[in-house]
């Protein structure tokens, strides 16, 4: 059998994805059960768009809870490592080397990144790029057209 790959997450970000688990367990299966229901309830099935949608909310849901099950049992806290150089867990400030712009991320597994909040994953480019990195280092991410450089100005564990 092959081996699960971990899910590299925060303490915060598995606590996050438990309460969402719990919550689509409990109260997101009751919901979709009662809209399953009341579109049964109104007769014909074959034409009942009603009930397409609910069935439809309910794959949905039970897909959700698979994989959130699965990131849970394969859930590796991220412990950070070396306060000198970028881990997964390191809040680091960089610098856009062409656009001179300093910005502020967070190097998080893939499961909670979410870019729009400055949380990338450490399988992507940037995220590749920086992992490693001291304070003061240049390193280069791959862009769709270009490579972008980035200067680490601090590491704010």
């Amino acid at each position: 059998m092959a081996e699960m790959q971990k899910t590299l997450i925060t303490k915060e970000g598995l606590e996050k994805m438990q309460k969402e688990l719990e919550d689509l367990r409990t109260t997101k299966r009751a919901e979709v059960a009662q809209r399953l229901k009341e579109a049964i309830a109104m007769g014909d099935l074959s034409e009942n768009s009603e009930y397409d949608e609910a069935k439809n909310a309910q794959a949905f849901l039970e897909g959700r809870i698979v994989q959130l099950e699965q990131q849970i049992r394969t859930a590796q806290i991220i412990v950070k490592g070396k306060k000198n150089r970028i881990d997964v867990g390191s809040t680091v400030t960089i610098e856009d080397m062409e656009e001179y712009v300093k910005e502020t991320v967070t190097i998080v597994g893939s499961a909670e990144s979410n870019p729009f909040e400055g949380r990338i994953s450490n399988e992507s480019p940037v995220g590749r790029a920086l992992v490693g990195a001291k304070a003061g280092d240049i390193v280069e991410a791959d862009a769709p057209n270009s490579v972008i450089k980035y200067k680490v100005i601090s590491i704010d564990d």
